[in-house]
């Protein structure tokens, strides 16, 4: 396409991972009153977690695949359609052992939706404004860390972990609506064939690339899916301190996102990416000298502002390696986040089960750190590549 795309469609697919990030954290954000309710321990709820991200991960490549040249206004809309259902559904359950499966099934429509909105807004802007496109979609992730995260863990403990899960299906519907009435009809990124799948999956930089996200989010998630317990029991923080915790993470997440997509098309993917690695690095180094929440709030603030903006720069650097791949590329990014999540929550829980919460942060610093070098590597690799 020759010109940019609609703004009322970059803001609609913005809106509609705002929905997919408040599914997708709702989990962590009412944990405590979910594992409370559900009779089961911190580690076993955090599972649900994992699931939930190993299912996306399988499911965002393979779903790419079998979707191919599918017009994305009705795609999008559909996922969004099943993701509120799902989360309907989840909330009427009576059980931990009904919850996995209804969970595991509901995130596929985030295993859909986050790498074809951004497929989607790739193939419809002009390719010196397609960082920026990308990132801007991806706000929504920050958006619902702002919003999403503490409204959860406000909701989870004063009103039930179910009225949480509601309250992810009336969102994600309303998104569902606004992508409906903003995307126009025809976009349909080129489906790839079997020998394309084959290239990329044996493409070392290609593949170096999505192994960033990955370890990243291993990184990440070793420590974020436990979150609220860590604050809870270690911290003695109690529910307004838990909520204004995550709204301050989010926050900084946010500002953290729009600075990367203002810059991102003059600086390029691959310094954000090491810039905003870096400064999640910094804070899992110092997690353990914050002992109270005050001290706590300071030394998220480096994770924060590199959190959702380096997974913004990362999908934005897949889709720019090798814009005959980026449907593809983009899908398997968001696997690896997806990816991340399932290692670092499992082994967190893990980690939580045998030795308790101290350990937590200096596992996560080792998975960023691998995560920093692989980038380098990519970079230097890509020297020279416009796109990187």
């Amino acid at each position: 396409m020759n010109q940019p795309a609609p703004r009322s469609a970059e803001w609609a697919l913005l809106a509609g991972n705002f929905a997919i990030g408040c599914g997708v954290m709702v989990t962590a954000g009412c944990l405590n009153d979910l594992v409370r309710s559900l009779g089961v321990s911190v580690a076993v709820g955090g599972q649900l977690i994992t699931v939930a991200a190993v299912m996306m991960c399988f499911g965002a490549p393979l779903m790419a695949a079998a979707v191919g040249g599918t017009d994305r206004r009705r795609l999008l809309t559909w996922s969004l359609v099943w993701y509120a259902a799902g989360h309907a559904l989840s909330a009427l359950v009576p059980g931990y052992a009904s919850l996995v499966p209804v969970r595991a099934l509901t995130v596929l429509g985030a295993a859909v939706f986050t790498p074809q909105a951004a497929a989607a807004i790739g193939v419809m802007t002009p390719p010196a404004q397609r960082g920026r496109a990308i990132t801007f979609v991806f706000l929504g992730w920050s958006v619902s860390s702002v919003i999403g995260m503490p409204m959860h863990s406000y909701v989870g403990e004063t009103f039930g972990w179910r009225w949480a899960f509601a309250l992810v299906a009336l969102i994600s519907l309303a998104a569902a609506g606004a992508v409906w009435r903003a995307m126009p009809d025809g976009v349909k990124p080129a489906a790839l064939s079997l020998s394309s799948w084959r290239t990329i999956f044996t493409h070392p930089v290609l593949m170096a690339i999505v192994a960033v996200t990955a370890l990243s989010g291993a990184g990440q998630f070793t420590v974020f899916a436990y979150f609220a317990p860590y604050y809870r029991q270690v911290l003695g923080a109690g529910a307004g301190e838990v909520s204004l915790l995550f709204f301050w993470f989010g926050a900084f997440g946010l500002a953290g996102n729009v600075l990367v997509s203002r810059r991102i098309d003059r600086t390029g993917p691959a310094q954000s990416v090491a810039i905003t690695l870096a400064a999640i690095a910094v804070s899992l180094a110092v997690w353990p000298l914050a002992h109270t929440v005050p001290a706590m709030a300071l030394a998220l603030v480096p994770w924060a502002m590199g959190c959702f903006s380096s997974n913004s720069a990362q999908q934005a650097r897949a889709g720019m390696a090798n814009p005959a791949f980026a449907p593809a590329m983009m899908a398997l990014n968001s696997s690896a986040i997806y990816l991340g999540q399932a290692i670092g929550a499992a082994g967190g829980g893990a980690i939580v089960a045998a030795a308790g919460y101290g350990a937590l942060s200096w596992v996560g610093l080792a998975w960023v750190l691998a995560g920093i070098v692989t980038s380098l590597w990519v970079t230097k690799r890509m020297k020279g590549n416009a796109h990187v």
